[in-house]
């Protein structure tokens, strides 16, 4: 099996993760901050030293980085949080998502309408100062937060974050990014970006093994927590622990796959962002280069924009399910439909089949790239002849 479903989860792990990973099974046994004895004092340590490695890697001290299962919990903990105090006293909360979002961010957005909360969609342009106008067209003075993907997973889109950090902090909003695709795919900075939470998954781009999740704070916007249980400090009250990163880390962390995400961030230290970055890039350009000029295939791509490694494409003739499935019969896999996401399909005109992904990884080759093409290919000539007949 060829694997080209990175967008959904990297695989394969780097070596040193997989390692890492066993390795924490028999050295990090012990409960992180729950006992006083040895093995779980060198648990809390090792994951103690995953947030400093996070907390330097996107800007923000290591007490603010949370760990969580995924980054749709992230999301939950960071859009129901910041929201919970005012809704509950009644005050008016509108929030801000773009046209391109998953549904771990429109859905916690929608199920908070029926307590209260009102929201604005802004349309994502080719053009970053007309998506930029959008976002701030929809601002009203009821407006607490802007809510929105860095880069789509469905298109891979990027949007220019670092502009809409700029209007929130202008504008004194909270701004939260879903770094999903983005971050260990390119360099985010939360000062310089003006992101207030950044929310990501373990899994993807940092290369730690799936059940991991990391939300992370500048401190300035307070989330209440939406879990409340055993933190291993202030036993003795009543309340949730009223600091980070108790507040929001109930029960027992995945010391696991928390170091096996330091391991990845090694990895990407160790081998170059940029180098990773640069080759699944021109993966995808080769992709794209070898397919743009045969019938019936359509990609997905706007003149002007800047991308993620992610290519959505579609066959004429062949729904994104056949396609999906006709590649992995030849040793393929790609992911079709709609990607979690029926606002950004609706906004690349998708709709209503969706459309095939291809997001390559590190450890993907020309040569792979150019089997897919040949396969590609041959569906759309295949499909061609078949519509013709």
């Amino acid at each position: 099996m060829i694997y080209f479903d990175s967008a959904a989860t990297s695989y394969p792990k780097p070596e040193s993760v997989r390692r890492a990973a066993a390795e924490a099974v028999v050295r990090y046994g012990g409960n992180p901050g729950r006992s006083g004895h040895d093995m779980s004092m060198r648990a809390s340590q090792a994951v103690y030293s995953v947030r400093e490695k996070a907390g330097e890697m996107f800007g923000a001290p290591p007490e603010n980085v949370i760990f969580t299962a995924n980054c749709t919990e992230s999301l939950n903990m960071a859009i129901k949080g910041l929201a919970e105090r005012e809704l509950r006293e009644g005050k008016a909360f509108h929030v801000i998502i773009s046209s391109l979002e998953h549904n771990s961010v429109f859905r916690p957005v929608y199920e908070l309408t029926k307590r209260g909360l009102t929201y604005s969609i802004a349309e994502v342009s080719a053009d970053d100062s007309v998506t930029v106008h959008n976002f701030e067209s929809l601002i009203t003075p009821a407006t607490r937060a802007i809510v929105c993907t860095l880069g789509s997973n469905v298109t891979g889109q990027i949007l220019p974050y670092e502009r809409i950090g700029a209007l929130c902090r202008r504008k004194g909003i909270c701004f939260v990014g879903d770094g999903a695709q983005v971050c260990g795919v390119i360099p985010i900075d939360m000062k310089r970006d003006n992101i207030n939470i950044l929310c990501m998954p373990g899994h993807k781009g940092l290369w730690g093994i799936s059940g991991t999740g990391l939300l992370i704070t500048d401190g300035k916007y307070p989330i209440y927590h939406i879990l409340e249980g055993g933190t291993g400090s202030t036993s003795l009250e009543s309340e949730q622990t009223p600091f980070l990163p108790e507040e929001l880390e109930s029960g027992t962390l995945n010391t696991v796959g928390i170091v096996s995400v330091g391991a990845g961030i090694d990895f990407i230290k160790r081998v170059g962002a940029e180098r990773i970055h640069d080759h699944e890039t021109a993966l995808c350009r080769r992709f794209i280069n070898g397919l743009e000029h045969e019938n019936g295939v359509r990609i997905y791509r706007r003149e002007r924009c800047s991308y993620l490694p992610i290519v959505l494409f579609n066959v004429e003739g062949s729904s994104p399910e056949e396609t999906a499935a006709f590649l992995n019969d030849r040793g393929f896999a790609l992911r079709g439909g709609y990607h979690c996401s029926g606002l950004a399909h609706r906004s690349a005109g998708t709709l209503p089949e969706g459309g095939v992904r291809f997001s390559p990884s590190v450890f993907n080759t020309s040569y792979q790239v150019d089997l897919l093409i040949d396969a590609v290919g041959g569906l759309a000539r295949s499909a061609g002849r078949e519509a013709y007949e």
